[in-house]
């Protein structure tokens, strides 16, 4: 007899044909999102995604002590929509560059750069990587609505007591002038950021109006020039060493002092900014090149996306409006900056725009015109050639405690920090150590070992001691022997832990290298403290031994330090 056949039952069929449409359409997803996060083209920069529908927005670094208050303070309005949403800003500190990089991955929906001239650079990237096919776009700017809400004229900052030296204020001091002290005088110290910083750019693109006799109209042939390069080269060869921008230096000149630089770059309101400090080294003036200066504008810009929503388009223009109200403009002021409107009298009582802050309200007396974009380009272009170039020896520590992660780390920021350095023209050399220093690749320039760098950091291999100041010592041997007055010589020395296995004894280096700074060629050394372990007292002898500096990393920020310090060669 056949066993009855099951009825099927209707209610079970339709639960399982629901739960099958629900698993189809996860994976579906799934592989939808995998899809969209493997997308060529889209790069993060290391922001983390919103976590509200909040305005994201980038700003430079200089602005942070008046900017995040003033985004604090227009978030506390708590501000919605007619349909009741939330109007809020999410800021996030940036350099320019990164800035550039973070609008195109559409990382942030605004950003407020230290000057135009970066809106000018990410239109242009923006242009190069949509005909290149890395980005889909039809516009001719990712930028609209720009406003400038507070400006800034580039000074060169220097101690009263030298600017009265020069002739200061009985007369205008300019770039010949600087070339003249610097060129007489071996002991004098000045400096200006490189050009992916706005006071760098703009103080050099100052250099090349200068040497053009110019005040407008700068064009790429005169920038190409002989005699403009020869005269901008001149300059930049006096220079002590460059950096990564105008709110590390002002940060050093306060704690330091004339021990650190004599003159730098800086724009105005940084000058108001230190000599309003009660425990500042002393008092700065701004000097106001006579050939004429450039601003910093400080645009406030949104990028045009198509992932732009309309809450976040309506919160840009109240923030927009908030910057540039009477009272927020009357803080601009008093922090320092020249205020976009302009009823707001700049040499009235109030204003600490004055001599009592190094400042003078009636200067600049000439203002420069800010050329085209692909002038800026060939100047960036050009200033690789005209810079002062680099003896570097990147000493490094391969010792046990390095093994794992810390190596593969140290090699990934190694690796960074010459690629960052984009002229063929500059020396790396690279010391390696542990119970002794047993490797060394000599300083050459890097259109000859830059492949040989490469390959030498990626055969790293960790085990041993930890003899960090014979290491020291051979790399600073290397550069008093090789007695090179014509570039920036210095050292970049990376340690996690202490010093265990030298025949050099501490107080052996640190005469050798201030005797050897002060008879010899002057070498900086910039020391990186890895991990807790290491010796942060004898890493700062070493440093402040030669004027440099001990800055402390860990696995997450090796790579940034390696790339910010990139920026001083």
């Amino acid at each position: 007899m056949s066993p009855k056949r099951k009825r099927s039952d209707p209610r079970r069929i339709l639960t399982l044909l629901l739960v099958g449409m629900g698993l189809l359409f996860a994976l579906c997803c799934l592989c939808w999102a995998i899809f969209v996060n493997l997308a060529p083209g889209v790069e993060p920069t290391g922001i983390e995604g919103p976590t509200t529908t909040a305005l994201r927005l980038a700003y430079s670094p200089e602005k942070q002590v008046l900017f995040e208050q003033l985004v604090a303070d227009f978030n506390a309005q708590n501000l919605t929509t007619a349909d009741g949403d939330p109007i809020r800003v999410e800021a996030v500190r940036m350099d320019p560059e990164a800035m550039v990089d973070a609008a195109l991955a559409g990382e942030v929906e605004a950003i407020v750069p230290d000057s135009s001239v970066w809106l000018d650079v990410l239109d242009r990237t923006y242009a190069e990587r949509v005909a290149a096919g890395d980005l889909v776009g039809s516009q001719a700017s990712l930028t609209s609505e720009v406003t400038r809400w507070a400006v800034s004229p580039v000074v060169i900052a220097m101690w009263e007591e030298t600017a009265r030296g020069m002739g200061w204020p009985d007369r205008p001091i300019g770039w010949a002038d600087l070339l003249d002290r610097a060129q007489s005088d071996p002991n004098f110290k000045w400096s200006h950021a490189a050009t992916n910083s706005a006071s760098g750019l703009l103080a050099t693109l100052a250099e090349f109006y200068a040497g053009a006799g110019v005040t407008r109209g700068l064009t790429e042939d005169m920038a190409r020039s002989q005699a403009v390069t020869e005269y901008v080269g001149a300059i930049e060869k006096t220079i002590r060493f460059y950096g990564e921008g105008e709110w590390a230096v002002i940060q050093r000149v306060l704690a330091e002092g004339s021990d650190f630089l004599d003159a730098f770059v800086v724009q105005e309101q940084l000058v108001v900014y230190f000599n309003q400090q009660p425990d500042r080294p002393g008092q700065l003036v701004a000097i106001y090149p006579a050939e004429g200066t450039l601003w910093e504008d400080h645009p406030l810009a949104l990028i045009e996306s198509s992932s732009l929503t309309p809450l976040q388009r309506e919160t840009y223009r109240a923030f927009r409006q908030y910057l540039i109200s009477a009272p927020v403009q009357k803080r601009v002021l008093e922090a320092g900056y020249r205020p976009a409107d302009l009823s707001i009298p700049i040499d009235g009582p109030d204003s600490p725009i004055n001599a009592a802050n190094g400042a003078d309200p009636a200067q600049p007396q000439t203002t420069l015109q800010i050329p085209s974009p692909s002038v800026v380009q060939v100047v960036r272009d050009v200033w690789w050639l005209t810079k002062r170039h680099t003896n570097v020896y990147l000493v490094v520590d391969t010792s046990g405690s390095m093994s794992g992660e810390k190596l593969a780390q140290t090699q990934e920021a190694l690796l960074t920090f010459i690629e960052q350095i984009k002229g063929d023209t500059e020396r790396v050399g690279l010391i390696t150590f542990a119970s002794s220093v047993y490797a060394v690749e000599e300083l050459d320039e890097l259109s000859v070992n830059r492949t040989r760098l490469l390959s030498a950091v990626g055969r790293l291999d960790a085990s041993g001691d930890t003899a960090l100041l014979d290491a020291v010592a051979e790399a600073y041997s290397r550069l008093q022997y090789l007695g090179d007055t014509e570039r920036i010589n210095a050292i970049v020395v990376m340690t996690d832990g202490r010093e265990n296995n030298s025949y050099t004894a501490l107080h052996q280096l640190v005469r050798q290298i201030e005797e050897g700074n002060r008879t010899g060629v002057p070498v900086v050394i910039f020391c990186i403290a890895y991990g807790s372990d290491a010796d942060m007292a004898t890493l700062e002898s070493i440093a402040t031994a030669s004027g440099g500096q001990v800055r402390v990393g860990d696995v997450e920020t090796i790579r940034g330090l390696y790339k910010i310090l990139s920026t001083y060669f």
